[in-house]
């Protein structure tokens, strides 16, 4: 990346604390995932940005910040702190971020509060982050947005820098569309066009983005191809990028000397013992109960293990103002109790229980100290504990037990992987774990261990990195391709001086929108009056290229002055000329295997349809539900395949909500071609919006303007955004 860029991380919670002692100020790291992960970017990539900046919410007053800064310049100059008003930051962070899409993007949708003022207090908040940072913009500067508290952020920065470069990366679940759509219609719709401001939306998972992806389809109407949304003006990227650790700094914690201190403290209070360790923070999505009750079951299930094991339990305090967490720590302290009352013994106490934070070393310790590592989340967003776990292991001993919810089951599939909510497999799980051999161990830490040395935390940053320059790269590719007001100046230059003039127009999706039933596509008074107006000129030859039947075209457009062809080539009228129909015959016994197929899913694909022509058979599914559709297509695409023969000269199309059977060697292309040979003309233009027109913009490229209907990719020379371009552009040019 150029020097000349600034990177701006834009999150929740700042990397440091400030605090004031003995009368001098002091800068303390944030604890999180997300601020070790970044810091340890930021510390390392230096060489790709000439400065780094950090937004984030305030917990220091501006008269202390302005103390700070007189005494830490230097420290603070990457620090861009946001002052928001107490009252607000609560009702954004406590209501809305953490009692709304914290448990709703969890799965735990009946804990959702559905507070209109949260809202209010979560939208004002992303402004003033927003406000801040479009004061502070430079040109070229990489904006990188973090985080379920700021999902509103991207479209805001947007409106205000269209051309910025902004990511965002979401670090907990993305729920599924019916989890999705629970939310009130303003929420959800707010929260999508938010998150699409950004050019490159990432996630943790594939599931992650799929849910993403469909929720932006079923409610914005958006598509997604190859990870590619497409919006009426922009190209948005949606990906997995799993985030991991800084594998050296963990891994490097088991020969440090006070990792090794406080781990012969722990060996010496439990001699001879096995452990096993799980630190969480409080928190109703961790399984931390659940997790509990399967050490139950194992020991009620294991007597012969009994003074043998011992858990080691540490709960980190988290939000204890929301209900659902006080009640979740009662809830715990009751459990643990029952177990070490109904299971412990003079010398020996079944469960350690911490409710308190740990320190880089003793966190170090419990990693390279136990024996176990249990870690049973109902649902986390990736889960970093299992890959520090896993780093940290040096000695290559030592077992991962590990939910199939977490995030990090993907890629750590060599732990022994659990159902959280099952009491009986995180038991079986433990037993397995504390009987594995050293030899099996050594080998799936071996394993896992090089997976996450090779895609450390810095190469998912760098991922991240390169992948947003590629979106912006493609955003400029498309943007050069679309035929705005220079190209159509150049049209409309070449149009004025050319003698002769051809025009080869699609119908559906290029002079007419769609409708739910081809019969209510007819032509208005405008389209009746471009076309009439562009043929009446002398110079000029208009074809209208359809796939369209015969006698429907033929009554909506025959009156008019111009070329008539239908069914992709297989029919055509020249203007003032009978009807000429291809030589090749629809057999009546293939029409009758490919209706008897279609018609099948017709039964099986509420609301599609079948449409009869002379020389093809089509199935719609426009009117379908998106997903049924799409997915009946395929298989109807599969069967179709499997019944045409070598001795049936036809082929399947996939175009546009709509799978048509039709004659082999019967095209656009063909068709096009042929006029143009037989009267060449030195200016031509082909538009279209279907698949079945990249026939014809190939056939053509060499001698016309080929223009695109959408921006999916095309053979065209050119794009229009939608269909509202195309009339207005025609009117313009025949002015």
């Amino acid at each position: 990346m150029s020097q000349a860029k600034r990177l701006l991380i834009v999150s929740n919670r700042l990397p440091y604390q400030l605090s004031k002692e003995e009368g001098a100020y002091k800068f303390t790291m944030s604890s999180g995932g997300l601020v070790s992960a970044l810091k340890s970017y930021m510390e390392n990539a230096a060489a790709d940005f000439s400065d780094m900046h950090w937004y984030g919410n305030a917990d220091f007053s501006e008269k202390e910040w302005k103390g700070a800064t007189e005494e830490l310049k230097e420290q603070t100059d990457p620090i861009k702190p946001v002052f928001i008003p107490k009252g607000l930051k609560d009702k954004h962070y406590t209501g809305f971020s953490n009692s709304t899409l914290w448990p709703h993007f969890h799965y735990f949708p009946t804990f959702t509060k559905y507070d209109q003022n949260d809202y209010k207090a979560y939208y004002k908040v992303n402004e003033m982050f927003a406000k801040q940072i479009i004061e502070n913009y430079q040109k070229d500067d990489v904006i990188w947005v973090h985080d379920y508290q700021l999902l509103l952020l991207p479209e805001m920065i947007r409106k205000k820098l269209p051309d910025a470069t902004i990511g965002f990366f979401l670090h907990i679940p993305f729920p599924s569309f019916e989890i999705f759509r629970m939310l009130p219609r303003e929420w959800r719709e707010d929260l999508l066009r938010g998150m699409l401001g950004a050019d490159l939306v990432g996630f943790h998972t594939n599931d992650y983005v799929l849910h993403f992806q469909k929720s932006v389809r079923m409610l914005l109407g958006y598509e997604s191809k190859r990870r590619l949304i497409q919006t009426e003006n922009r190209a948005i990227r949606s990906d997995l990028f799993p985030i991991s650790i800084d594998f050296s700094l963990f891994n490097k914690s088991f020969d440090k000397p006070a990792v090794k201190k406080i781990k012969r403290q722990m060996t010496n209070l439990m001699p001879d013992m096995k452990t096993i360790f799980s630190v969480d923070r409080l928190d109703y999505t961790k399984g931390i109960g659940n997790r509990l009750r399967g050490y139950e079951r194992f020991l009620e299930e294991n007597p012969d293990w009994h003074e043998k094991v011992t858990f080691n339990l540490v709960v980190v305090p988290s939000r204890d103002i929301i209900k659902q967490y006080g009640e979740n720590k009662r809830k715990l302290e009751e459990l643990v109790g029952r177990i070490n009352g109904a299971f412990g013994k003079m010398g020996w106490q079944p469960v350690v229980y911490q409710y308190r934070s740990l320190n880089f070393d003793e966190l170090c310790a419990c990693y390279t100290g136990c024996d176990v590592a249990l870690i049973t989340p109902v649902r986390d967003g990736m889960n970093l504990v299992s890959k520090e776990f896993v780093a940290s292991r040096k000695d290559l001993k030592g077992v991962l037990v590990l939910s199939e919810m977490a995030g990090s089951a993907a890629e750590l599939g060599e732990a022994i992987l659990i159902n959280p909510t099952d009491l009986n497999e995180i038991a079986v799980g433990i037993k397995r774990a504390l009987s594995m051999p050293i030899m099996m161990q050594s080998r799936h830490l071996e394993i896992m261990q090089e997976r996450i040395r090779t895609y450390d935390v810095n190469m998912w940053a760098q991922d991240f990195m390169t992948e947003l320059s590629n979106v912006k790269a493609l955003q400029a590719k498309k943007k050069i391709r679309e035929a705005g007001p220079i190209v159509k100046r150049e049209i409309k230059k070449k149009y004025e001086e050319a003698d002769k003039r051809m025009f080869f127009l699609d119908y559906d999706g290029t002079l007419m929108a769609f409708q739910s039933q081809p019969h209510l596509a007819r032509p208005n008074e405008r389209v009746l009056n471009m076309l009439d107006t562009l043929a009446s000129d002398p110079k000029n030859v208009v074809t209208v290229i359809s796939g369209r039947d015969r006698d429907t075209l033929n009554e909506w457009l025959g009156h008019l002055p111009i070329n008539l062809v239908t069914e992709h080539g297989a029919a055509k009228k020249m203007h003032g000329e009978d009807w000429k129909m291809t030589d090749k015959v629809f057999r009546p016994e293939w029409r009758q295997e490919i209706y008897h197929q279609m018609k099948l899913n017709v039964h099986r694909c509420a609301k599609s349809f079948i449409e009869e022509k002379n020389f093809a058979v089509a199935w719609h599914y426009r009117n379908a539900d998106k997903d049924l559709g799409f997915l009946r297509s395929r298989e109807l695409i599969d069967s179709l395949y499997r019944v045409i023969n070598n001795n049936m000269p036809l082929q399947v199309i996939d175009g546009n909500k709509v799978v048509e059977v039709r004659m082999t060697g019967v095209d656009k292309g063909s068709a096009a071609r042929e006029i143009y040979e037989a009267d060449k003309s030195d200016f031509v233009l082909a538009i279209g919006d279907d698949r079945t027109d990249e026939d014809m913009f190939r056939a053509l490229n060499d001698v016309a303007y080929t223009i695109k209907v959408g921006n999916e990719n095309s053979d065209a020379k050119y794009n229009f955004t939608n269909i509202s371009e195309v009339l207005p552009f025609f009117e313009e040019l025949i002015k």
